[in-house]
């Protein structure tokens, strides 16, 4: 057994797997129009000021958080960012239990 022939094994049955071929669906309608595009971008970088205030030790303010939330709200109001967030969830999902079976499997610590 080729483990790279494995790798590329997997990657093509990540590349078949409905989670994949919906995100990708998702994204290209969500990247065709200009305005669903550049509220996706903002939402996400706004999520992105708050997470690494977060990691940095800082304490985001509830205020903060609060708006963070209200425009999420908003955000999945629109039918196609909705469906966007939600296959983009889904494929990162299987994505995340895709390496807690490799970790799982050669998991040094454990050995």
């Amino acid at each position: 057994m080729n483990v790279y022939d494995e790798a590329h094994r997997l990657a093509k049955a990540i590349k078949d797997s409905e989670e994949y071929k919906e995100y990708i669906d998702r994204h290209g309608k969500i990247m065709a129009d200009e305005r669903n595009q550049k509220m996706v971008d903002d939402f996400r970088e706004k999520a992105m000021e708050v997470q690494m205030e977060q990691l940095s030790g800082k304490e985001v303010s509830e205020e903060k958080l609060e708006q963070l939330r209200k425009l999420q709200d908003i955000l999945m109001l629109n039918p196609d960012i909705k469906d966007f967030f939600i296959s983009e969830m889904r494929f990162s999902q299987m994505i995340t239990d895709v390496y807690k079976i490799l970790d799982g499997a050669i998991n040094v610590s454990e050995k």
